[in-house]
């Protein structure tokens, strides 16, 4: 019994965890570095990337904002793993442990979904848009880690697990991506489809075990989390489990079977290799596609015939050739 209590003594955080200076340095040190992130997908993709110079203004913030949420996945899906199987005072007691590693998490997530408040409604002023439901996701996630911060006592261990949902963001990032290059027709992208709506499978399968944690210890709960985090996480919680996981899940499932950007309108999506539609070539493949556009009309005159070639701009001799055969009366 002694040795127990040793080892709980030993497990528990930091002092300076519970300075209020330390934990305002790293939620922005968690703002700052996934703003960096932001901003260095930006500047990569403007650098190497041709299907990112021929999105829309809004598609380029959305680009960057998938990327950035498949980075906080990554960390979100390791401590949320750490929660789940090791075995640590977050887990022994699951309504009040706590550790460094857990604190470190909750702090640096609180300054991610910071980011991703200001980020949404920056873009909903900018574009005059607005999605309720992923608005009301970004909200009860960045209250629910501000109450984790402020309610000091609070275990982390549903904290962490409820990063652990983080884990399909990654596979979205990649699916859009490639969907938006064109390749959503590839066995790679149809792979990771099918992993990614296993992920969200799996994100339903998590909020019932969060439940069942919840109905198991809801007198801890109820004795040592004040009201306000209460209602929070169930609001939230409830709101995962029964509209937000199933809707997405059914259009990630969907989209594999008619690969549509559903965050844009249902805009269709270009072919492999193209871009809005077009081919990324040229040459002698442009001459073929020039005369696949052969157009015959029967003009005014019922024996004159009018030969119509739409050439592609920019492609030299074989443009001007075209050209100059466009508007041949025979």
């Amino acid at each position: 019994m002694a040795s127990e209590q040793h080892a709980g003594r030993l497990s528990q955080p930091s002092a300076e965890y519970f300075l209020w200076d330390y934990r305002l340095q790293l939620i922005g040190l968690g703002f700052g570095f996934y703003t960096a992130v932001f901003l260095f997908c930006h500047l990569l993709s403007v650098s190497l990337c041709r299907t990112y110079k021929s999105l829309l203004a809004k598609e380029k913030v959305f680009w960057n904002l998938a990327a950035t949420r498949a980075v906080f996945g990554i960390q979100s899906t390791v401590a949320g793993l750490r929660a789940l199987t090791e075995d640590s005072s977050v887990t022994r007691d699951k309504v009040r442990g706590q550790e460094d590693w857990s604190w470190f998490n909750v702090l640096t997530a609180t300054g991610f979904f910071a980011f991703e408040n200001v980020a949404l409604h920056a873009s909903s002023v900018v574009f005059w848009s607005f999605d309720l439901p992923l608005a009301t996701h970004h909200f009860f996630a960045l209250s629910g880690y501000v109450g984790a911060v402020v309610w000091d006592s609070l275990g982390h261990f549903l904290p962490m697990v409820t990063l652990l949902l983080e884990m399909s963001t990654p596979f979205t990032c990649i699916s859009w991506m490639l969907l938006k290059a064109g390749w959503a027709r590839t066995l790679f992208w149809k792979a990771n489809q099918w992993v990614m709506i296993h992920m969200f499978h799996c994100r339903m399968v998590l909020t019932y075990y969060m439940w069942w944690v919840t109905l198991t210890h809801r007198v801890d709960l109820w004795t040592h989390v004040p009201l306000p985090q209460l209602i929070l996480f169930f609001t939230g919680l409830a709101l995962l489990t029964l509209i937000i996981n199933p809707i997405w899940t059914h259009k990630k499932t969907m989209q594999l079977l008619n690969p549509v950007d559903w965050n844009f309108g249902n805009k269709a999506i270009p072919r492999n290799g193209t871009t809005d539609g077009q081919p990324e070539a040229s040459g002698l493949w442009y001459y073929c596609r020039g005369f696949s556009r052969l157009r015959i009309g029967l003009c005014g005159s019922p024996c004159t015939q009018v030969l119509s070639i739409q050439p592609r701009v920019g492609d030299g001799a074989i443009s001007h050739l075209l050209t100059s055969v466009a508007n041949i009366h025979f």
